[in-house]
């Protein structure tokens, strides 16, 4: 009777530690169980707690878990922020300081361009009116700030075509602003 006892006492301890233990969610690292098999046998494999492997708690040496900590800023440059006054859309449009036909200083390589079908590129200018084909959804430049591009006022926006950026009247389809080859 003896050895039966003992092992009942050991099955009581080892029963004890685990359910102090904490409990981990599925996400997380740790599983909460047994220590076992597929669902908590003993020995240590698949998703069982106790000394096992994959999702157990032996693949990194079976210490405590770690707490998770607030995400830190990148290694080795500034992470890219939407600078102040990106939002600040001018109510009404002044030509003067829009209308214009520029070349770009930088291009940028975005991806490829998925044009419309019956697309061929055409040199458009501002005062020239833009089908609607080339200015759905699809092609508007909504991070207009990452590419050097002017902020739009309220009903334009810019589109990409091609490699050229356009900034067009949402009402009409007119060219507003062209950077041409700001994108590769």
């Amino acid at each position: 009777m003896l050895p039966v006892s003992r092992t009942l006492a050991a099955l009581l301890l080892s029963a004890s530690v685990i359910a102090s233990a904490p409990l981990v969610s599925a996400q997380g690292r740790g599983g909460g169980g047994g220590g076992g098999h597929a669902a908590g046998g003993a020995g240590g494999h698949a998703a069982g707690g106790g000394g096992g492997h994959a999702a157990g708690g032996g693949a990194r040496g079976g210490g405590p878990m770690r707490p998770s900590e607030p995400e830190r800023p990148p290694v080795g440059y500034s992470r890219i922020e939407r600078p102040q006054g990106a939002d600040a859309r001018p109510q009404q449009l002044d030509r003067q300081a829009y209308n214009h036909n520029f070349r770009a200083g930088q291009p940028y390589h975005i991806g490829p361009y998925h044009a419309p079908r019956g697309y061929a590129y055409r040199r458009w200018g501002y005062g020239d009116i833009l089908p609607s084909l080339f200015w759905g959804r699809d092609y508007w430049v909504l991070d207009y700030w990452l590419f050097g591009l002017d902020v739009p006022p309220y009903g334009y926006e810019w589109v990409r075509y091609g490699p050229d950026a356009l900034l067009i009247d949402l009402r009409s389809g007119e060219v507003i602003q062209v950077v041409y080859g700001r994108f590769l």
